[in-house]
């Protein structure tokens, strides 16, 4: 497998997590998000996705796209150290909380659009960092609410072993410290993401020990 990835990208951080808890090889193919221009736009890369974003997975000849669609792609390929619960309602909740992170809060601050802010709309660099929180802390809300209140809450999002919804956390929570945003008012979220951490598949993961880290 190969995997198309950037050091500090969320989505392919999510993937990068899901292949380790699996304990799948992959080779990591970097593709940088800034130098030239952004190589994710490059006919090389369009060519393997269309929609110039990363993550991609390249598996016996097949490319995969979308972030939760490549680490449900795995989890029923690779059935061991499952990623979603048995149980409709468990698979129904860990997706909302992934979703949660990769749907509603993830898109409207990824690079595309602080790049837009910043270079199209000239937004001041303030300003922009700005928005960047203000949204990061409206997503963590909500997901704080819906840890803090679920009984099947545990160890993790979902009972006591990771799944998808950490996946998403863990990314999300190494960019809003980036981004200098306080933990303190989600404890269950500061809580569950110091758990994943104590893994080696979510240390190995993290954007400081990848190739392409600067």
């Amino acid at each position: 497998m190969k995997l198309y990835t950037y050091f500090r990208s969320s989505a392919a951080y999510r993937v990068r997590i899901a292949l380790n808890l699996k304990g799948l090889p992959y080779e990591a193919v970097p593709v940088h998000l800034l130098k030239d221009g952004g190589q994710q736009l490059q006919d090389a890369y369009r060519d393997l996705n269309p929609s110039a974003l990363l993550p991609a997975l390249v598996d016996e000849g097949a490319t995969i796209t979308q972030s939760l669609a490549i680490i449900e792609y795995l989890d029923e390929v690779h059935p061991l150290a499952p990623l979603l619960p048995r149980d409709a309602l468990g698979r129904a909740r860990v997706r909302a909380l992934a979703q949660m992170v990769a749907c509603d809060t993830h898109p409207i601050n990824n690079l595309r659009v602080l790049k837009y802010l910043k270079h199209t709309l000239h937004v001041e660099e303030q300003a922009k960092n700005e928005w960047y929180r203000h949204w990061v802390r409206v997503g963590l809300a909500a997901l704080e609410a819906h840890l803090a209140r679920d009984a099947d809450t545990g160890r993790f999002c979902h009972g006591d072993t990771p799944s998808i919804a950490d996946c998403c956390l863990v990314p999300q929570v190494f960019n809003a410290q980036r981004f200098e945003v306080d933990l303190a008012p989600y404890p269950s979220i500061a809580r569950i993401d110091a758990a994943c951490s104590e893994l080696p598949a979510f240390a190995a993961a993290h954007p400081e020990r990848q190739a392409d880290a600067e």
